[in-house]
């Protein structure tokens, strides 16, 4: 599997009424917070000069969107759940920043840097209020009030798993016993759970058909979790430039796949070696590069790679399953393929 590719027409196409629904969510928000918001989103500068940068992929937003088209609905009602997702998974970033103590996120300094993590964490809460808020903004798109109170429910419950998830992530930074289904168990929740959310939103305000739904949810969390082990890979092996942050896996001693592989497979001097310098409190300089050696030979990113084509095809599977036409699953297929061949 070559980690390359370019976003999909399909998939770029809804960036910029995204975008829109996105900036009237955020723009309603009291100054004080909105400005740490913007900076964050790419639109503007720390001294609140506006600019245009890329603040992300939109996957989560795109997905839901995809995902409403494809089973026939009407993209414009559902814009405001895309934007939800895409808050909710912002949020998340914030205080994912504050907690891995990151200093980079798009090549500038993150909202926590600027500001000290306790205005950070204010703006991490504005941003979950926002996004439901937004959801709220679907009565004006003539979706009804259950409607609504389902895609509440659906949203909430991604949210508490998604917190479940980090919680682990952290918490597997002091075990060196993590097994492969300890971290799968974490990326379901942690990254999957909102790729559900996301995909399976967008069909059920789009459709009335419930088993429909649960096909496009399978298929978003299959994907959520080939999505997890991609970045992994780019986490450990991918360039600075093109994923746009530290690659610091290695130096926060995080659990990703190939380190858990690395530490469940591995045997005698290698073994020793991993879970000695997995107990340090970081991992600097030589220390980094021996890591990555002793990976390599143990074949981990191959089979990260390999593993992370199984739950492609495992979402492709369920996308078919829907029995929609071919040219409705295309877009889809083809957004798939990208997060999978990706290289940032």
């Amino acid at each position: 599997m070559s980690i390359k590719g370019s976003l999909p027409e399909s998939f770029t196409s809804y960036r910029t009424p995204v975008r829109a629904e996105l900036r009237k969510v955020v723009d309603s928000c009291p100054p004080v917070l909105r400005n740490m918001l913007r900076y964050h989103m790419g639109w503007q500068d720390e001294h609140g000069h506006s600019c245009q940068r890329e603040s992300g992929k939109f996957i989560r937003s795109a997905l839901c969107l995809l995902s409403c088209q494809a089973v026939g609905g009407d993209t414009s009602q559902v814009m405001p759940a895309a934007a939800a997702v895409e808050l909710i998974h912002n949020f998340s970033l914030i205080h994912d920043d504050i907690e891995d103590a990151s200093h980079e996120r798009h090549h500038r300094p993150t909202v926590w840097r600027l500001w000290g993590q306790s205005q950070a964490i204010n703006a991490g809460d504005a941003m979950f209020t926002l996004a439901y808020l937004a959801l709220l903004k679907l009565k004006e798109k003539g979706i009804t009030d259950e409607k609504i109170i389902g895609s509440t429910k659906m949203l909430s419950r991604a949210c508490l798993e998604l917190c479940e998830g980090q919680y682990l992530d952290i918490e597997y930074e002091n075990h060196l016993d993590t097994t492969i289904e300890d971290y799968l168990n974490m990326a379901v929740k942690k990254t999957a759970a909102l790729f559900a959310a996301s995909t399976s939103l967008g069909a059920y305000l789009g459709s009335e058909d419930s088993k429909l739904v649960e096909f496009f949810r399978l298929f978003g969390k299959e994907l959520g979790i080939a999505y997890q082990i991609c970045d992994d890979i780019l986490g450990i092996w991918g360039m600075e430039e093109s994923v746009g942050k530290s690659v610091s896996d290695i130096f926060q001693r995080k659990k990703t796949l190939p380190v858990v592989y690395g530490l469940q497979t591995s045997g005698g001097e290698a073994r020793k070696r991993l879970k000695k310098l997995y107990s340090q409190k970081s991992i600097e300089g030589e220390d980094i590069t021996e890591v990555m050696k002793i990976l390599n030979r143990l074949g981990a990113r191959g089979y990260a790679e390999n593993l992370a084509e199984q739950y492609y095809y495992k979402a492709l599977a369920h996308l078919e399953a829907t029995g929609l036409d071919t040219s409705r699953q295309a877009p889809l297929k083809q957004t798939a393929q990208f997060l999978l061949k990706r290289d940032f």
